[in-house]
């Protein structure tokens, strides 16, 4: 996502770095209106802009954030904090994307830190706050009470997470609208006739999983429906899910509707019913959360509620960027609306 340098002397004759004289020397412009345009100024025409940012591409101009920092206190970069245990898949690398499109043409560059232990999570934002290492933070999978959060509140530092949490003071958010995912899984089940639903969810420990949870009982209460939630299992291996899939095929009163929070649940929970010889979309019926397009190449008759994680990202992306520009915290909230794929 950075702005790469072309090799020495492709550039421009001589070689070596390229410099705001440099673009000044190509442009006839002078090296204040070069510098204002490179940070983005708005006061100046769009035709100066276009001239100074083709002449920094043509010459393969790359910023010294170094010097950035010292003259503005500025870094230009923003840093995603991806949770490493994520179990969507394809979750990480449309993020990236969509954080890369939403930056694009902007001064700000991403740095990833990736995290394969939660408990952390806490040292890597007061590392960030403590050495001002980006201007903003996206942060994933958020806690009811939050402790990274709460930091980053209180230092009154940018950030944006995805996911919602239960403070009372409002900051910047982009979730996937798991409520209406709950329900909406749930009456498509009921309308298939299903009468006794299990609910196969993750990571108890976040906001998303408490929500999940709280609509689909709401939602099979009101259907009058039989219900098991089956949680706690973020730590369960694909072929201990597997196993479980298949020793719940063989119990008598099994449910004969399954709605699952992850794509890779639903391929070991396949895997095993099938196995043990259960007939998807007649012996049970099933709904899952999708995130990529790998499953319904797998399993083309299964049904699936989609969240857009490439939007995600552009939307994250653009709201960090309106909170480092001073918007009001409670002016960025936004929920996704799920997008059912009903294929049976």
């Amino acid at each position: 996502m950075a702005i790469r340098t072309t090799p020495s002397g492709s550039g421009r004759p001589g070689g070596g770095r390229v410099t705001l004289r440099t673009i000044a020397q190509m442009t006839g412009l002078s090296l204040s209106t070069v510098s204002l345009s490179l940070r983005g100024g708005t006061t100046l025409k769009q035709e100066t802009r276009d001239k100074v940012a083709e002449a920094a591409k043509s010459l393969g101009y790359v910023p010294d954030r170094a010097g950035v920092r010292l003259r503005t206190g500025k870094t230009n970069v923003i840093a995603l904090v991806l949770d490493g245990a994520e179990d969507s898949i394809d979750f990480a690398r449309q993020m990236i994307q969509g954080i890369g499109q939403a930056i694009k043409g902007t001064r700000y560059h991403l740095t990833v830190i990736p995290e394969f232990e939660r408990n952390i999570s806490a040292d890597t934002i007061r590392y960030v706050l403590d050495n001002r290492t980006a201007d903003g933070v996206i942060i994933t999978h958020t806690a009811p009470r939050d402790r990274r959060v709460q930091m980053m509140i209180d230092a009154e530092f940018p950030f944006v997470s995805h996911g919602r949490t239960e403070f009372f003071t409002a900051h910047p958010f982009y979730d996937f609208h798991s409520e209406v995912f709950a329900t909406q899984a749930v009456d498509r089940l009921a309308s298939k006739g299903c009468r006794h639903l299990m609910l196969v969810v993750g990571d108890d420990s976040t906001t998303n999983h408490h929500n999940i949870v709280t609509a689909f009982q709401r939602a099979t209460a009101r259907c009058g429906l039989e219900v098991r939630v089956l949680s706690g299992i973020q730590g369960m291996s694909p072929a201990e899910m597997r196993r479980m899939a298949i020793d719940l095929a063989r119990e008598p009163g099994r449910p004969d509707g399954i709605i699952c929070d992850s794509e890779m649940r639903t391929i070991a929970l396949v895997g095993g019913l099938m196995e043990a010889g259960v007939h998807l979309g007649r012996d049970v019926h099933l709904i899952y959360k999708q995130t990529s397009g790998i499953l319904p190449t797998l399993f083309p008759a299964v049904d699936s509620i989609r969240e857009d994680v490439f939007a995600a990202g552009i939307e994250l992306t653009q709201l960090l960027l309106r909170r480092i520009d001073g918007a009001p915290m409670e002016s960025l909230q936004s929920l996704a609306e799920p997008q059912p794929q009903w294929r049976s």
